[in-house]
């Protein structure tokens, strides 16, 4: 009897945690990781806003010409409300990264719903718009993003450049985004201080960006929000 339970117990946590795991990452059932254009390219980062990170890397970013995706921590947006509004102000678009940055795995449905919500209101109190685009922490799902409403765009990504760590330097980052095409929508981090990065990691990454954008646009790529992708 113990034995058929422990059974039981597995594969609910399968059908909770690894199968849609491998739906999403593996096959891109219900979500976004990139797009059909031959020269749109999305540059999405993740973890912050940073108070330290994120307003030089919006310099960079204004000063050649692009416009990103950020998908924010709630708790982070809660304490820093103008880079957000700067965010909004300069034509980003804003996204959901949940009110905390924990696995959707250790987190009830319920939690991680609420963690949803409460971030998509405090966005939405901060710019006056509502987002409906999201990515999960560590791009890792539950069932119950797969059933949940459709309100939620889910948006993975095509290229990651494994910034959050900074062994490797710039040159890593540089070498990883030489495989960028159109229709990639590239991962990347403003923030360092989430489990398993470094906390300098995002000054190598803007350092890297310095290099990497001015190329990118001068071989015909258009650096667009994922949700301007074609």
């Amino acid at each position: 009897m113990v034995y058929i339970i422990a059974i039981i117990i597995f594969l609910l946590l399968a059908l909770y945690t690894v199968i849609p795991y491998g739906l999403s990452r593996g096959l891109g059932w219900k979500v976004m990781k990139r797009a059909e254009s031959p020269t749109d390219i999305a540059f999405t980062f993740d973890d912050g806003p940073d108070p330290t990170y994120t307003p030089v890397l919006l310099d960079v970013l204004k000063e050649n010409g692009v416009k990103a995706t950020f998908f924010v921590v709630g708790n982070k947006a809660e304490k820093n409300p103008d880079i957000i509004r700067r965010m909004h102000r300069e034509g980003h678009l804003l996204g959901i990264h949940n009110y905390e940055h924990t696995s959707n795995w250790l987190m009830s449905p319920w939690k991680v719903k609420e963690g949803i919500e409460k971030t998509a209101d405090i966005i939405e109190e901060i710019t006056g718009e509502r987002t409906v685009y999201y990515r999960p922490p560590w791009g890792i799902l539950n069932l119950i993003d797969f059933i949940k409403d459709n309100r939620y765009r889910i948006i993975l990504w095509s290229i990651s450049a494994e910034d959050w760590k900074a062994s490797g330097g710039s040159d890593k980052i540089r070498r990883a985004l030489t495989r960028i095409k159109g229709g990639d929508v590239v991962l990347l981090h403003d923030c360092g201080d989430t489990p398993g990065a470094d906390i300098e990691a995002p000054a190598i990454t803007i350092d890297a960006l310095k290099d990497v954008l001015p190329t990118v646009k001068a071989k015909g790529y258009t650096c667009v929000r994922v949700d301007e992708m074609q």
